[in-house]
């Protein structure tokens, strides 16, 4: 609800009295935010917000019978297009896990489609029964080492800053340009500033005078520490520190240390990039919440941390507790140990009940343009021995850091080939904006594949097809089946006594699909199965391969210009010698 639909008038009534409340929550255990008390209390609702506590008035009432009462989740940093369904699915599954808000960054679909992309994720999460936010994409690209579908310059981004639903400058990943002070970098830093908006920050290992020239330049959080120590100078010289725990990168443990009872206001939960076995199997923010309580973190601090903090962060001060004049956006849960959510409510409505949501949500059929523009000629993956060792990107588990590594290369007939008895596969990007059919090639560790050969549309950030495997054959085959979807991810293994072929379609911009979270996820489990048959370990490889092609988190990542030394932003070659 905009500020300038706020019904006051009427609500002032009801909150002295005159008028009865819409709605009475009786005998509820309040978690008040502001006091640390839980109180017990009724609470009154009335056009959607919390107008008042004790004894009203009012058309219908709840008896809670003494469950407690907290205010509705908020994940402070999340990419939607990495649950792999289109905004309205997503609402669907995150809702009963006490999702009502998320500050989503679009840049994933932006890369894509540019602005046509944002405007399709605004479109499409239009009333809907939660609260979605956006952040404008920062980095379209993230850097000029790859190719993307678009570029947005702070021209390009500028129309959408009075668009009442943004509400900060999406992660600053191009930390190299902010520190150098490049001019278009800084112009779009000034933009988020002129109109008093938070500039979000992605800086993996940034430190000492580098760290102070990045926030020098106004940026006001961090999502990607990966141990306590980082974490630690980034609060003390004033960030706000966003605690992910997603998919990939799995960073709670690890940072739960930092929080205490000095610093808990500059702490945010948030998902970042989470698949929807996650979503369904393990939930949202509340999963994180549960994990801190479990971990010894006080309730109430714990979820402050999921509610109050991310609605001050982003100045949107309707949400994030229960106090009046606020939306009513509230969870019922019969205890604060397990957080078992029984209940949602949106601006007063029940949307979600016992893990289901409940709310009418209509999908949308719209489908954007699909951009897959690729010779028709076939791809050669060989890659001729220039030397006998090779710089090897080696995985991180639970990371999204790599490790460079040097290796000595296996060769056949001249050629630099996979050596699956070393965990040594092939790996390439393959450009699929432009038609000129670029492509970088290398080597990875840690996938584990032992046969075939994974290929993925979704490749962060800008989308081009990644493609990792044992036969050259088999990665041609791979691409071949992501490009015959029009996007999407595939495992093929052509082996006579092993053959797989199996696919997720990704329609949207190559990065989601039209359908349910669940049809979703019960095709990314055929892959992922399909990826163990074919020697993986790894328990998401296909989340894994996706960021090998981001080359803004160390150390080397590959992109459709070549191999990239991160910590140098330059490009490097493959052989050492």
């Amino acid at each position: 609800m905009a500020p300038s639909d706020f019904p006051l008038e009427s609500i002032l009534c009801v909150a002295r009295g005159d008028v009865p409340a819409d709605l009475l929550l009786e005998n509820g255990r309040l978690v008040n935010l502001f006091s640390a008390e839980i109180v017990s209390t009724d609470i009154a609702v009335a056009s959607g917000h919390i107008i008042g506590f004790g004894k009203y008035d009012c058309r219908k009432r709840i008896d809670l019978k003494g469950r407690f009462v907290c205010p509705g989740f908020i994940d402070a940093h999340v990419h939607i297009e990495s649950s792999m369904a289109g905004v309205p699915e997503f609402a669907r599954a995150v809702l009963p896990n006490g999702t009502t808000t998320v500050v989503a960054d679009p840049h994933e679909i932006a890369n894509v489609l540019g602005t046509e992309g944002i405007q399709y994720m605004l479109r499409t999460s239009r009333n809907l029964p939660m609260n979605i936010f956006f952040t404008l994409p920062s980095c379209v690209p993230a850097t000029d080492l790859e190719t993307s579908g678009a570029q947005l310059s702070a021209s390009d981004l500028k129309p959408f800053m009075g668009e009442e639903r943004i509400c900060a400058l999406a992660e600053m990943m191009n930390f190299p340009g902010v520190i150098h002070g490049a001019l278009d970098v800084l112009e779009k830093i000034r933009l988020a500033r002129e109109h008093r908006k938070p500039v979000d920050g992605h800086a993996p290992g940034l430190r000492g005078s580098d760290l102070s020239a990045y926030i020098t330049a106004g940026i006001s959080s961090d999502h990607e520490c990966t141990d306590l120590e980082e974490a630690e100078e980034k609060l003390a010289a004033g960030m706000h520190i966003m605690i992910r725990e997603g998919t990939g990168a799995k960073n709670l443990k690890t940072l739960l240390p930092l929080i205490n009872e000095r610093n808990w206001h500059r702490i945010l939960w948030c998902t970042d990039d989470r698949h929807p076995h996650d979503l369904i199997d393990e939930g949202h923010i509340d999963s994180m919440v549960r994990e801190a309580i479990r971990s010894g973190i006080d309730p109430v601090t714990a979820i402050r941390i999921g509610t109050l903090n991310p609605a001050r962060y982003f100045g949107l001060h309707q949400l994030g507790a229960l106090a009046p004049g606020r939306q009513a956006d509230f969870l019922v849960v019969s205890n604060l140990t397990d957080l078992r959510i029984e209940q949602v409510f949106h601006r007063g409505e029940r949307v979600a009940e016992e893990g289901k949501t409940i709310a009418a949500i209509s999908s949308h059929s719209e489908i954007p343009r699909t951009v897959m523009h690729i010779p028709d000629a076939e791809i050669d993956f060989s890659l001729p021995a220039e030397g006998k060792s090779v710089r090897v990107m080696e995985l991180v588990p639970g990371q999204l850091i790599t490790h460079e590594r040097i290796m000595e290369v296996s060769v056949f007939d001249g050629f630099a080939v996979s050596d699956p008895g070393r965990d040594l596969l092939k790996i390439a990007v393959i450009e699929r904006y432009t038609g000129r059919g670029g492509k970088g090639i290398g080597f990875v560790k840690g996938l584990g594949l032992k046969r075939g050969a994974l290929a993925s549309s979704v490749a962060h950030d800008s989308h081009n097809i990644i493609v990792a495997g044992v036969e050259e054959a088999d990665m041609r085959a791979a691409v071949k089946a992501v490009i015959e979807m029009g996007g999407g991810l595939a495992a093929v293994c052509r082996e006579q006594k092993h053959q797989l072929d199996v696919r997720l379609p990704l329609p949207i911009a190559g990065l989601m699909s039209p359908e349910p979270v669940n049809s979703v996820r019960k095709k990314m489990d055929r892959l992922i199965q399909a990826a163990h048959d074919m020697g993986t370990h790894l328990l998401d490889p296909f989340m894994a391969l996706s960021f090998l092609a981001l080359p803004v988190i160390p150390d080397l990542k590959i992109t459709d210009k070549g191999l990239v030394d991160v910590s140098r932003f330059s490009f490097v070659s493959v052989f050492t010698d």
